[in-house]
């Protein structure tokens, strides 16, 4: 059951109920206000002492209340107990509070167990959804609820979807009941618990933003974090054999997207080495959206093709020369580039130029949406005649490379790409040297305080002039223009391209995700998990033999794979993370690197501002391997891994309110390597996808040809 409060005082219409400090006292209100003679209500005695125990919970004294109860022999120093004659046994929870700054959803943050209202599940009162509130309460029979302590974290996608009760369910007996998770949330505070009994599950849409629901199960939790992964076998035999990926969406709808298309290129086009009749263009794309998702979605539909044009321009130029058929590093780059910023100004400019032949508010709401939303841009684009791998970085999603030792058959981080915000000194630097006398022009670590990446799609906000922004909000529609605004554009859409050799032989791997991962896991970790996940699907592998190891969705693993780690820790050497600010510490003594260089803002990589937040152990033993989609195990582990109420809680935290604890999650990964049987196919991995497409068996598995 979980109650969501949107705001710190509620009023109620209904005579039944009186106007409660809190959402969880509303329900406690209810219970004692509107009695049910078909089981007895709790003495005087009980009430207050659970008015006492949620009271208490809700002031500053914490720490105080806990020592007092330190003398209980059932609780230790971080449990608050409180007794009652007709309270057989107690239900624990534990309590999550966000409101330390400096971050939006605060941090660090103490994990106090709580008293769960003793009575709550015993009573047995629940709000039942008819559509015009909760105007009264089911029956059920008493029952003693079994003390369990669980944990409960912060990061959530879905709403969990509740199952409708009948109001003249038949009571379950005592002491049969289902052992229930139970989730409440109240402003910047959630606590969980157990109920029990098999009451309704309810839907409060009342006027204040209240909501009741059950905690999600472990299985409903897996079904949702699998609900959108996909998988795809490659057999080209071109340096890449598979990719995974899936999203998490936390807003509604999800504000990030993807694409990934591969492109089999004629030599007529792009120059071969060996001969050969063509080679592979190899694309893939995460969007981070933020103020809506029309931005993302745009880049989705239109990014790669752009990039495309770009690159065969450049690729076809270079043909003329026959001494020296291939483009040159830095007019690849130049050529990604191009088709970064043609994009954008088509979103932002191009958009403003056709309103002002055709000024029609419908055609301004359709063209407009992209330019008035924005969104960061993750494109890696892979040849695989020269395989090299580029990555073309727009705002602070972020790319990393796994490659293994074979010496230690342990893994490293390199990231490829940097965080760039108004928190990193190479951007703010950049921004100042651009804006000369503008002192605001970063603020608090945000372009003209307000906005946290410094590149961007859309955004046109920064990039329109005051003359454009007057005139849009006056004929169409808009918002009045910043007070900073001076010499736009001061966000741009150019990427930082950066190229590395690939070597699939090695069975290199590649990490993509928007800042939603990286705000829960480190490079490091995110690394070391691919590492475990590709260990365990090896093992399973190899027990395995039956059926012909050519069309086995193993069959992209190799033997070396096997590392020598044979401890709990992640298959992972140190290093390879960022630094406070978002850049690259390239440094392995990470402790030593602000010293090192006499940087005062930079120093050593902390825990991820979730991490911190849950007050998550730092021990890679709370990972665990459960899934066939290596991006859904990223995602699983980011959440909680073993911890399993975690998991549940963050995914049963419905939008907006999920918003607070975790953001989008959108996250790829493709693995490198030689394929034994090219067939020249791209292929469903059923097993690791959620959808299977009914074409999957025809082997169309190109994306699109130029």
């Amino acid at each position: 059951m979980m109650i969501v409060r949107a705001s710190s005082r509620l009023k109620s219409t209904n005579p039944a109920f009186i106007t409660p400090v809190s959402a969880t006292q509303s329900l406690l209100n209810a219970v004692v206000l509107k009695p049910i003679s078909h089981f007895p209500l709790p003495d005087l005695s009980m009430r207050r002492a659970a008015l006492f125990a949620l009271r208490s919970a809700r002031r500053s004294a914490l720490r105080k209340i806990i020592t007092k109860s330190s003398s209980s022999s059932f609780a230790g120093p971080n449990h608050v107990i409180a007794s009652s004659a007709n309270v057989h046994t107690s239900s624990l929870i534990r309590k999550y509070s966000t409101s330390r700054p400096p971050f939006q959803s605060p941090m660090r943050v103490p994990r106090i167990p709580l008293l769960f209202v003793g009575s709550l599940g015993a009573i047995g009162a629940w709000y039942a959804y008819r559509g015009d509130g909760p105007d009264h309460l089911l029956k059920a029979q008493p029952s003693s609820v079994s003390p369990q302590l669980t944990r409960s974290s912060s990061t959530a996608a879905d709403t969990a979807s509740p199952t409708a009760g009948s109001a003249d369910q038949v009571p379950v007996a005592a002491g049969h009941e289902p052992n229930r998770k139970a989730l409440v949330v109240d402003n910047d505070q959630f606590f969980t618990g157990s109920i029990v009994g098999e009451g309704p599950l309810a839907k409060d849409t009342d006027d204040y933003g209240r909501k009741v629901l059950e905690m999600m199960t472990p299985e409903q939790a897996t079904e949702r974090l699998r609900k959108n992964e996909q998988s795809f076998l490659v057999g080209r035999g071109r340096g890449v054999v598979r990719y995974d990926m899936v999203q998490l969406p936390s807003n509604d709808p999800i504000e990030d997207d993807h694409a990934e298309k591969i492109v089999e290129v004629p030599n007529t086009v792009a120059a071969t080495s060996d001969n050969a009749a063509s080679s592979d263009w190899m694309f893939w794309g995460v969007f981070d959206g933020h103020s809506g998702w029309t931005t993302s979605a745009k880049l989705r539909q239109v990014l790669i093709s752009f990039a495309a044009r770009e690159l065969n321009r450049t690729y076809k130029a270079a043909l003329s020369d026959a001494k020296s058929p291939f483009p040159s590093p830095a007019a690849i780059d130049a050529a990604l580039k191009s088709a970064f910023v043609k994009l954008d100004n088509e979103i932002c400019l191009d958009s403003v130029s056709k309103l002002s032949k055709n000024p029609s508010k419908r055609l301004a709401a359709e063209i407009l949406a992209p330019a008035l939303s924005g969104s960061c841009a993750l494109l890696s684009f892979y040849d695989s005649q020269s395989k090299t791998l580029r990555v073309a970085c727009t705002g602070d999603s972020r790319a990393v490379l796994g490659r293994r030792n074979p010496s230690t058959g342990k893994w490293f981080a390199t990231p490829l790409s940097e965080d760039q915000t108004g928190s990193n000194p190479n951007e703010e630097a950049r921004m100042r040297a651009e804006h000369p006398g503008e002192d605001f022009v970063i603020r608090a670590g945000r372009v003209l305080g307000n906005l946290e990446p410094t590149r961007a799609f859309g955004d046109a906000f920064y990039k329109w002039s005051r003359e454009t922004q007057e005139r849009l909000k006056k004929n169409f529609f808009g918002r009045t223009p910043h007070n900073l605004l001076k010499t736009p554009p001061y966000v741009t859409a150019e990427p930082v391209v950066t190229s590395t050799s690939i070597e699939p032989a090695r069975g290199d791997f590649l990490v993509m995700a928007t800042d939603g991962l990286w705000e829960m896991l480190t490079n490091e970790e995110v690394v070391g998990l691919v590492g475990q996940w590709i260990e365990q699907q090896n093992s399973l592998a190899s027990n395995n033999k039956q059926g012909d190891s050519a069309n086995s969705t193993s069959a992209w693993l190799t033997s070396w794979f096997k590392s020598s780690n044979s401890s709990n820790s992640l298959p992972v050497e140190k290093g390879g993370n960022m630094d406070k600010t978002g850049r690259i510490d390239n440094s392995h003594n990470q402790a030593n690197a602000n010293v090192k260089n006499g940087d005062k803002d930079a120093g050593p990589a902390e825990k991820p501002i979730r991490q911190q937040q849950w007050d998550a152990p730092s021990a890679s033993s709370r990972f665990v391997v459960e899934d066939k989609n290596c991006a859904t195990h990223l995602v699983r582990n980011a959440l909680g891994g073993k911890d399993k109420d975690m998991v549940c809680a963050l995914l049963t935290l419905p939008s907006p309110y999920s918003r607070r604890y975790r953001d989008d999650l959108t996250v790829q990964v493709i693995f490198f390597g030689e394929a034994e049987h090219a067939d020249g196919r791209v292929l469903v991995n059923e097993e690791a996808s959620a959808v299977v497409k009914k074409d999957s068996a025809t082997g169309d598995g190109l994306k699109a040809k130029l």
